[in-house]
């Protein structure tokens, strides 16, 4: 459900240092005063061009890491010999125990041979498990309809959502996948399956808030121009996954409450997706995410996700001057400072 109210207690700023950031297609130009120097080697570490590769089998996504109890670094990522989309797609991990120097055997979650798996990010709970979940195309579709009759042959966005797990800190990962239940909104119906095909996928970090922990999800209503024609943001809330062993009893809420997720803000364009959420300091959750209006969105929950202030464009101050920005991935991360 999506509250529309602003009122000055939901509005509040908090005194809580977040992070966006905006990968932005552009050139920036600086003031020849701030303009780096072009001499001399490169030593910031931060430089991409110092970074160190991440193994793949050609194309890479998602590359998401957590660190392991027992101290190694435990990769996640999208890979594949081809294009993004194409055949072959999956999900494999690797571990690093000198930070990412040099990656030990690349272990699939998901065989090359197999349906698309896709899209994969990790949950690491207080005991030591860790979760992937990602897109698997279980159902083994090879083709999708497009809203304007045409048709699409990439099939990585859509079947179910799914999990598997590691026990061993991620040197190998449990045999069997369960299936995430995922409650139909208004878009799901809408779409040109009537629901019975759902398209959706994520890049958004899990969140643990309190004892519950909350997973973001981007359904897609229609494909098309774009390839996703029409997208809102979901969520999936555990309130025991990160106490209960036996995965098949991990229950999940879709929220918001209602039947439709955040979109863009009324009068809006029809695609808002990529959601990433952080906790404030009194619980609140802040949700940032892209479209292709000109602006990011954002928008506010105090009760754990069920409802959320009106969606707004992204400003600088409250009423002030918009954040510029296309229509590129924007993810918020809460700092320890």
């Amino acid at each position: 459900m999506i509250t529309r109210t602003h009122s000055p207690a939901l509005m509040k700023p908090r005194r809580l240092h977040v992070i966006l950031f905006c990968l932005l297609g552009g050139i920036v130009m600086l003031p020849a005063a701030s303009r780096p120097a072009a001499k001399g080697p490169v030593t910031d570490p931060r430089h991409i061009s110092l970074g160190r590769n991440i193994p793949s089998q050609g194309y890479a996504d998602q590359p998401y890491i957590v660190q392991t109890d027992d101290g190694a670094w435990l990769c996640v990522m999208t890979t594949g010999s081809g294009r993004e989309g194409e055949p072959g797609q999956t999900v494999m991990s690797m571990r690093s125990k000198d930070q990412g120097q040099t990656w030990d055997s690349i272990v699939p979650l998901e065989p090359i041979t197999g349906p698309e798996a896709s899209y994969a990010v990790v949950l690491k709970i207080p005991g030591g498990r860790i979760y992937a979940f990602y897109n698997h195309n279980t159902d083994n579709v090879r083709e999708v309809q497009r809203e304007d009759k045409g048709v699409y042959k990439r099939v990585d966005s859509l079947g179910h959502y799914v999990f598997k797990y590691t026990d061993d800190h991620g040197r190998t990962w449990s045999a069997q996948r369960y299936p995430i239940p995922v409650r139909e909104f208004e878009c799901d119906r809408q779409n040109v399956y009537g629901g019975k095909l759902r398209f959706f996928w994520n890049v958004g970090r899990p969140l643990i808030l309190g004892e519950a922990a909350i997973l973001v999800l981007h359904k897609v209503g229609a494909m098309g121009h774009g390839f996703f024609a029409q997208s809102e943001g979901a969520f999936l809330k555990s309130r025991n996954i990160l106490t209960e062993r036996d995965p098949a009893k991990i229950t999940f809420e879709t929220l918001p409450d209602g039947d439709i997720g955040l979109r863009t803000p009324p009068g809006g364009g029809r695609v808002a997706e990529e959601q990433s959420i952080a906790a404030l300091s009194d619980g609140s959750l802040y949700c940032v995410y892209r479209t292709v209006d000109g602006w990011p969105v954002h928008a506010y929950s105090r009760d754990g996700g069920h409802r959320w202030t009106t969606p707004e464009y992204m400003s600088y101050a409250p009423g002030g001057r918009r954040v510029k920005h296309p229509r590129a991935a924007n993810f918020v991360w809460r700092c320890g400072n």
